[in-house]
């Protein structure tokens, strides 16, 4: 087993050298389980984009995720459900 000492630095701060900002974006690894709904799942996936982004960025990734989700869920409204049931005629 490798000891601290035989490991190269993985950071900055591993090396005792200051950084000069803050770090880079990093996934966060949060899972994205599928829903089943095509539509549903492409903006889920979107999520991902805020991965490779820096936090300014994030706003914009989920305003546009929370308004396609929206638009989902509003379109389930309009859909047509099944026609009334007719009353019996004898």
């Amino acid at each position: 087993m490798p000891q601290a000492a035989d490991r190269e630095p993985d950071t900055a701060a591993d090396t005792g050298a200051p950084q000069d900002g803050p770090a880079g974006p990093a996934p966060l690894g949060v899972p994205r389980t599928p829903t089943g709904n095509a539509e549903v799942d492409a903006h889920v996936e979107r999520l991902a984009d805020a991965d490779h982004l820096t936090t300014d960025g994030h706003l914009e990734v989920y305003e546009d995720v929370h308004r396609g989700l929206r638009d989902a869920l509003t379109a389930l409204d309009t859909r047509p459900g099944p026609p009334p049931a007719q009353g019996h005629r004898s």
